[in-house]
């Protein structure tokens, strides 16, 4: 007799495990080692236990104030993007907040400049198994408004649009980069496409800011990942991300 097979729920599925944290509403996935360290710094983040913590790290910020954000990372690419990102929804999460870098493609985008990813082409492998149905994948619009304020309230400019995430690091070819520069695509980097279609699929909001960290848009590579400015502004995007989940991270605040 054969066993029927029914339903869309994975045969291995992201829970809660024992022991683990319960965390407020918001949390800040940090793709950067440096960044992650700089952001546990000036928020005294308290590294945390929890099942993945062989996979990347987690912190709590702001329990004595009953403001509580979580701050998790490094990430390097999509499939482990995507496991935290499932941890951190079953966790308690459902604003996520992101920060990473990216190369741009676009000539009038330079190191240190910060992007806002409205929405992704993915040309990564785990986005295509959450299905979205005909759903626009992009992020989240009133975070992203939130995000334009915080930004122009502090005189820092900043570009928004779509950007190309791949998982193929070596493969960023010169015609692929012309292609996707002349359909106005801004950037490139590993991870934003699948956190956008995740969180669309678990029904949760998503945004963040990019960092350009490096420059491809003459079909050159030119690395910016020392350039002081770089630094800077990973910092001042990073605390603009803290500030903004502060804000709303009172434990049981709805989005």
């Amino acid at each position: 007799m054969k066993r029927k097979i029914s339903g869309d729920r994975g045969i291995i599925y992201p829970v809660k495990g024992k022991g683990e944290p319960c965390l407020g509403p918001d949390a800040i996935m940090v793709i950067i080692p440096s960044e992650l360290k700089y952001l546990v710094k000036v928020s005294n983040g308290k590294k945390v236990h929890f099942n993945d913590r062989n996979l990347y790290n987690l912190y709590q910020t702001g329990r004595e104030t009953m403001t509580e954000v979580s701050i998790s990372g490094p990430f390097l690419g999509a499939p482990l993007a995507a496991i935290a990102i499932e941890k951190l929804i079953v966790l308690g999460a459902k604003r996520i907040w992101v920060l990473g870098w990216c190369g741009s493609l676009q000539p009038a985008l330079r190191t240190g400049d910060l992007v806002i990813p409205t929405s992704a082409v993915s040309e990564e492998g785990t986005s295509g198994h959450y299905p979205t149905g005909k759903n626009a994948i992009r992020s989240d619009l009133e975070l992203n408004r939130m995000l334009e304020e915080a930004l122009e309230k502090q005189n820092i400019s900043f570009s928004k649009g779509s950007i190309w995430t791949t998982d193929a690091l070596y493969r960023e070819t010169p015609g692929k980069v012309k292609a996707f520069q002349d359909r106005g695509i801004l950037a490139v980097e590993m991870e934003f496409s699948a956190l956008m279609t995740i969180a669309l699929y678990r029904s949760i909001a998503m945004a963040g800011l990019l960092v350009v960290s490096d420059e491809l848009f003459d079909f050159k590579w030119r690395p910016g990942f020392s350039n002081p400015l770089v630094k800077k502004n990973s910092h001042a995007a990073g605390k603009i991300l803290l500030d903004l989940a502060n804000s709303l991270g009172q434990y049981g605040k709805n989005h």
